[in-house]
Order: structure tokens, then sequence, then C-alpha cells
């Protein structure tokens, strides 16, 4: 008990130094490039994670792609964006966004999660809900080339649309500071990897103690994936709400379904060479409970991000969402 309270309290300070280290780098850079480093950082040491873990062969690895990223789809479009919402609107009243780009980024995602984790189970080449080699290559090629998408269009073809709407509302502008010297980024860079990795390390080393924790319960296997989810996502997690509390919603959202985008576009490709190199069957497709959650939760983000601007409902709505998610993985 002690070495997991103190594990706990390890990740809590790594979570938040490496928040804090962020922080600088995208003031550094600027917006949106400061979310994406961040997004792309922890996704690809999420990446390795879950090779180490489907390499190890352990009684259900072979699903834990499925279980973790769809786990992390579940997390940042409602967890982490109906939190934002709920504490942007109680201070704000209400958040403003631009729908044109969070719209870009919503249906990535969705075209994404589609090819990774709902067609494997109508497929009809295999018994099973996953795909043949062939189809999981084609399936790695499309959500890679999604997500490069996805960085140019942030980047640069319509990088304006990622930015929170400064010109349109004055009151989302940046105080002035000067921005931190190219010695003090470089030693934040570092810094921020360093904090990241012992994320990923400590969160590794709580896994035996969540897979004990969730056998007592009698939950299922998949709830450790999303343990482990919750665990890697909480740095961006902090972040996004940072940046909510700042009225910063756009920068939220960045966060939210980049990181999501950024799981299925960079783990799919890698999943799928390591399945090829090691002769290894995924486990892709979602079971009918799983399909329910993903086409409730895309409908909602729909019309929460259809408007351009969201009150204290729609974070309500997304929070009962999650629950029920959590509610049922734990009790099916």
């Amino acid at each position: 008990m002690i070495t997991v309270l103190i594990l706990a309290l390890l990740l809590v300070v790594a979570v938040l130094s490496s928040v804090y280290f962020a922080e600088i780098i995208a003031h550094r850079v600027g917006q949106p490039y400061g979310t994406l480093i961040l997004a792309v950082s922890v996704t690809v040491i999420e990446v390795g994670l879950i090779a180490s873990i489907l390499l190890g062969r352990s009684p259900g690895s072979e699903a834990i792609v499925r279980d973790s990223i769809f786990a992390t789809i579940m997390i940042v479009c409602n967890a982490v964006v109906g939190i934002s919402l709920l504490i942007g609107a109680i201070k704000h009243r209400e958040t403003i966004f631009k729908a044109e780009g969070t719209n870009i980024a919503l249906a990535l995602l969705i075209t994404s999660a589609t090819l990774a984790f709902v067609l494997p189970t109508y497929t009809t080449s295999t018994p099973g809900p996953n795909y043949t080699l062939p189809q999981l290559r084609g399936a790695a090629m499309a959500c890679f080339i999604l997500y490069a998408t996805y960085v140019y269009a942030q980047t640069v073809r319509h990088k304006s649309m990622f930015l929170p709407p400064v010109f349109e509302h004055p009151e989302f502008r940046d105080h002035l500071h000067s921005k931190p010297s190219n010695q003090k980024t470089a030693i934040s860079a570092l810094a921020l990897l360093l904090s990241l990795l012992s994320v990923i390390f400590l969160a590794k080393h709580l896994a035996p103690y969540i897979e004990q924790g969730v056998q007592v319960i009698g939950a299922p296997h998949e709830v450790v994936g999303i343990l482990i989810a919750c665990l890697v996502l909480l740095p961006e997690s902090f972040t996004a709400i940072r940046q909510a509390l700042h009225n910063k919603m756009q920068n939220s959202f960045n966060l939210a379904y980049g990181s999501g985008l950024a799981s299925v576009g960079l783990t799919i490709p890698v999943v799928a060479v390591i399945s090829y190199v090691s002769g290894i069957t995924l486990t892709l497709g979602l079971d009918a409970k799983s399909l329910i959650f993903l086409m409730l939760t895309f409908i909602l983000s729909i019309m929460t991000i259809s408007m351009g601007k969201a009150t204290f409902a729609q974070g309500i709505i997304h929070l009962v969402v999650f629950g029920a998610y959590l509610r049922l993985s734990i009790s099916p």
C-alpha cells in the first residue's frame, strides 16, 4: 500500500512538472504548436508503452491496442472536453471557439476511429473482430495519412482556424510577456521529455497494482486499458483544463481532439508493423456496447461544436456519457 501511495505521489509531481515545462515551450513557439508538441510527445511515449505490453504477450494483450486507444478517445472527447466546457462556462458563462478548425479535427478523428475500430467488427475475411494483414496495412496507412493531414491543416494550410478567436474577441488576448530564451526553451524541452518519460515509467509500474485491483473487483480486463489511458493522459488533461480556465477553449479542443488523432494515427501504424513481424493477431473491432458509446460521443461532439460556443449544459452531457461509459465498462 505504501508503495502504491509513493508511486501515485511521484506521478502527480511528474504530471505537474510536464504541464509546467509544456507551457514554457508553448509560450516560446506559440499556438497551435504548443498543444501539438505536448499531444505528440505524450502519444509517442504511449505508443512505446502499448508496444511493450503487446510484445509481452500477456493474457488479453492482443486487445490492449483497442482498449487503450478507445479509452483515450472516450476520455478526451467526453471527460477532458466535458470538464473544460463545464469549468470554462462556470467562470466565463459560455466558452467561445472556432467551429471550423474544431470541425476539421473532429471529422478526421471520426474517420480514423471508424477505420481502426468499427470496420474490423464487420469484415468477413477473418472470423473474429480483426483485420487480415493486408487490411490492417491499408487501415494503418489511412490513419497515418489522416493524422498527417491534421498536422498540415493545423500548422500550415488552415493555421488561423486552430487559434483562439483573438481578433473577434479581445478578451482572449494573452498578457504581454517576454518569450523564454532559447536556452530556457531547450532546457524545458529536455525537462518535458524527462517528465513524460517519468509519467509513463510510473504508470507502467502502477499497472500491476491496477490489474490486481481490477481482478479484486471482478471487472473486465478492458478496465486496465482505461486506467492506464487515464494515467498517460494526465498531463494533457491538466493543460486542457488550465486553458479552459483562461477562456481559451480552442486550445483545449486542439489538445483533446489532437490527442485522440495522434493516438490513432501514430499507434495503429506501429502496431501494424509489430503484428506483421511478430505474427500477433490484433483484436481491433469494438463490441456492440462500445460502438454505441462511440456513436453517441461523436454525435454529441458534432452538436457541441456546431455553434462555435458552448455552455455548461454541453459539459454536463459529455461528463454523464463518460460516467456511463466507466460504469458499464466496470460492470457490463
